[in-house]
């Protein structure tokens, strides 16, 4: 599957280019990210017995892979303290970048009054 998709883009890099543009979707890359299923039962487990809905993931992306040919990295996002105490992370998953276009940006935070407009919670799967 993703050696299709890699040759999709190769051939045919600067149409999908073209058409996202044309949506006003901007993609500055692909990445796959693996974690494994013990990881993922600990995070739930750890969820669960906290009585916690959810939990904030901090990747990061290398501009160079590892031996393994890995260059993005995940972990259990930390607090300010915790990171100022050298506290061990808890890391949860690697991947890496199969596609981009070399131009990342970061993201600005939209407030919630414009987040929130027209999203209803009856259309949610679950």
């Amino acid at each position: 599957m993703k050696v299709a998709i890699l040759t999709m883009l190769t051939k045919h890099g600067e149409k999908i280019k073209s058409l996202i543009n044309q949506n006003q979707y901007i993609m500055s890359s692909l990445n796959s990210l693996y974690l494994k299923l013990d990881t993922l039962k600990t995070i739930v487990k750890t969820l669960e017995a906290a009585n916690n809905p959810g939990v904030e993931i901090t990747i990061n992306i290398n501009d160079t892979g590892n031996a393994y040919g890995k260059n993005i990295s995940a972990w259990i996002s930390q607090t300010k303290e915790q990171r100022e105490a050298k506290k061990d992370r808890y890391y949860v998953g690697n991947g890496n970048t199969f596609w981009t276009d070399g131009k990342i940006t970061v993201c600005k935070k939209q407030s919630k009054e414009n987040t929130d407009k027209g999203l209803s919670t009856d259309d949610l799967p679950f």
